[in-house]
């Protein structure tokens, strides 16, 4: 089987412009994502970036500093969680059928 290096570089170079596209398109994206019934609410973006941060008045009320701190890294951390699986499925997508089954590509 003879290699094509020039139409291959062509393909590697249209991955990559692929994949700086779909990377730009991820920091418009966004997953919301809340914990204690919806007292703390996390958004976060494609590049999993918080974006924003909600917290319910009544939480602050109760005053209890640990339970705030605990509602907040479990709303962060479900939406970066989110957000990272959005971003895998959409890199993925662009490589589905280039790669051998169970490689990756690091960091998406």
């Amino acid at each position: 089987m003879k290699l094509d290096m020039g139409s291959m570089m062509k393909q590697v170079q249209k991955m990559q412009a692929d994949m700086a596209k779909v990377q730009a398109e991820l920091e418009n994206k966004i997953v919301t994502e809340e914990s204690g019934g919806g007292m703390v609410k996390a958004t976060v973006n494609g590049k999993k970036e918080l974006v924003s941060l909600s917290i319910d008045e009544s939480v602050m009320k109760d005053s209890d500093k640990e339970m705030l701190e605990d509602l907040v890294v479990a709303a962060v951390n479900k939406a970066l969680q989110k957000a990272g699986k959005m971003a895998e499925d959409e890199m993925s997508s662009l490589t589905k059928g280039m790669l051998p089954p169970g490689m990756n590509i690091p960091g998406f």
